[in-house]
This record gives structure tokens, C-alpha cells and sequence, in this order.
């Protein structure tokens, strides 16, 4: 057993997991959390308008990451690796972060490439169902998010992935607004053509990932999660009986149309649905429907776990 950090520093967020990996053989193991948080810094703001981090972005970063170095010696972390994005990369006084970061954590922070995320996306999903319900390989993780679809397709590696620009908030607000208001419900043209849409995006990834060689189905991020939240009529958000979940495809069908066809109020009214997600979680299970339908998934297995631990693990 080993006693790891992970950061993951985005440009709107920074994240902290430390846990004990427990690694039974090459192939699995276990993550248990001993803290895991999330703080807003957004250290990419103004970042494209004046190709540097702003004096009060960083400040707020490293406030963020005193607050960490606390944590993980409290902890008594034995390894720590710091993930940042390119955010950091691209900025002209990018050496004040790294130099931050290294006086505050004792490390430098590390900006990958997108192989590497796609490869620390896919173990984080991943690497705990390895040892644990024999389900067939190879995988294919899907990470819904807000502007995007990452598809990875691997086995006790990540062997093709692509990101296409279909994602909950993006679909709902091409398609499903009109007039500054998002339509309660859709109407059936509007539904057809978001649907196009995915369906050309799922062409795209095709070009690239073997979508249907894809034994599991392995489902991330807000969509999927709320999804299995609804399926198992969970009385509040509880992470715990969402992670490692199944949902079939019958019921996937089943909770997209009843999202598609119900109203704001509707939709508010599902005790683990977040408010922020009332309004695009139709368009969300509809890139998941499809995704499923595509590849003839009969069920798709809903991970909590995602790039953060995926950072873990390689230190582990």
C-alpha cells in the first residue's frame, strides 16, 4: 500500500486527491480516498486576451495550494504529482507558476499532452474493474462533459482515443434554445436534429477509435452519473451507490425520453439532480443513448473515478 497525492490544476479549477493504492497485481488494485476536493481558482483568466496568468489567478492558486501542501502532510503523503494544463504552458510568465508551485508543494507542475490525458482518464476509470467483475475487455470510456465527448478504447492500455465537440451544454445550446431559452420541452425537430448531430460526431470518432470492438461500456462525468442516479431513484446525489453502477440500455431509452419530454420543473423536482444541470441533462443522456446504440451496448458501468486518479495511480 502506498500513500499518494494527485493535483490536477485546470485553467477554471484546481483538484486534490490523496489516497492510500492498494495494488493487488500488475493489472488492479484499489484507490481509497482520503481527501478528495475541488477549489475554483481560475488561473486562465484573461490567459488569452493577454497571454499571461493574472497577478490575482495566481495568488488564488497558490492560496489553493497552501491549503493542499497542509492536507497532504497531515496525510503523511508519500509521492505527489502535479498535473497542469496548458494554460500554464502557453503564458509568458508561466515560470512564476512553476516556481510557486515548486516552493509551496516541493514539486513542478507537469503539462501533459492529450495522449497522456486520454491515458490517465482511461486508468482512473478503469483500473479498479480490472481484478473486480471480470467485465470483458477491451473498454471503451466515454466522458461526457459540457463542450465535448473524450472516447477511449483500451485494455490494460489505451490503445485509440478522440475528442469530438459534442457535450451536454454545447447540443442543448445548439439545438434546444431559442430566443435565449431553452425549450420545455424540445420540440421532436429539435430532438432529430441534436441527434444528427451526435450521430456525426460518433462518425468522426469512428475515423479513429474502434467504437464497436469495445467489449464494456464504461461511463463518466455529470450526464452519465445523473443517469444512474435517476435510475436507481436515489432520494439524493450519493456517490457511493453511483460509482461502479450498471444501467441497462432499456433504461438509458427509458430516462432519456422522459428527459426529453418533460419540463424545467419537472426536471428540478428529481431529488439528485443538480440545479445546474436541469436544463442540459436531456442532451447529455441522449449523447449517452446514442453512444449505446451505436456500439450495441446492452449496459454501460458508471465510474466516479476519471483523470485525478488516474494521476494517483501513476505515482502509485
Amino acid at each position: 500500500m502506498t500513500r499518494v497525492a494527485a493535483v490536477d490544476c485546470g485553467t477554471n479549477s484546481i483538484r486534490l486527491l490523496v489516497a492510500d493504492a492498494t495494488v493487488s497485481n500488475g493489472a488492479s488494485g484499489e484507490l481509497v480516498d482520503l481527501d478528495r476536493r475541488m477549489t475554483i481558482v481560475r488561473l486562465g483568466q484573461g490567459v488569452d486576451r493577454t497571454g499571461r496568468l493574472a497577478p490575482e489567478a495566481l495568488q488564488r492558486t497558490f492560496a489553493a495550494c497552501r491549503e493542499y501542501a497542509a492536507i497532504i502532510k497531515e496525510h503523511g503523503a508519500e509521492r505527489l504529482r502535479f498535473v497542469a494544463t496548458s494554460a500554464s504552458r502557453d503564458a509568458e510568465n508561466r515560470d512564476e507558476f512553476v516556481r510557486g508551485v515548486l516552493d509551496i508543494l516541493g514539486v513542478e507542475p507537469e503539462v501533459i499532452s492529450g495522449d497522456q490525458e486520454a491515458a490517465f482518464s482511461f486508468t482512473g476509470a478503469t483500473k479498479e474493474l480490472a481484478g473486480g467483475d471480470h467485465l470483458p475487455m477491451p473498454y471503451l470510456v466515454v466522458d461526457i462533459g459540457g463542450g465535448s465527448t473524450e472516447f477511449v478504447v483500451g485494455d490494460d492500455r489505451v490503445r485509440a482515443a478522440r475528442s469530438v465537440d459534442v457535450g451536454c451544454v454545447r447540443m442543448t445550446e445548439r439545438h434546444l434554445v431559442r430566443d435565449g431559452v431553452v425549450s420545455d420541452p424540445p420540440s421532436e425537430e429539435q430532438i432529430a436534429a441534436m441527434r444528427a448531430d451526435i450521430e456525426a460526431a460518433l462518425d468522426l470518432a469512428e475515423q479513429t477509435v474502434p467504437l464497436r470492438e469495445a467489449r464494456t461500456l464504461v461511463g463518466l462525468a455529470g450526464s452519465v452519473t445523473t443517469v444512474s442516479a435517476i435510475a436507481q431513484e436515489l432520494p439524493e446525489y450519493d456517490s457511493e451507490a453511483i460509482h461502479h453502477s450498471r444501467v441497462s440500455h432499456e433504461k438509458v431509452r427509458e430516462i432519456t425520453e422522459w428527459l426529453l419530454r418533460s419540463t424545467h420543473a419537472e426536471r428540478a423536482a428529481v431529488p439528485s439532480m443538480h440545479p445546474g444541470r436541469v436544463d442540459v441533462i436531456g442532451a447529455g443522456a441522449l449523447v449517452l443513448l446514442s453512444i449505446m446504440e451505436r456500439i450495441g451496448a446492452q449496459e454501460v458501468v458508471v465510474s466516479e473515478h476519471d483523470i485525478l486518479d488516474g494521476i494517483a495511480w501513476s505515482v502509485a
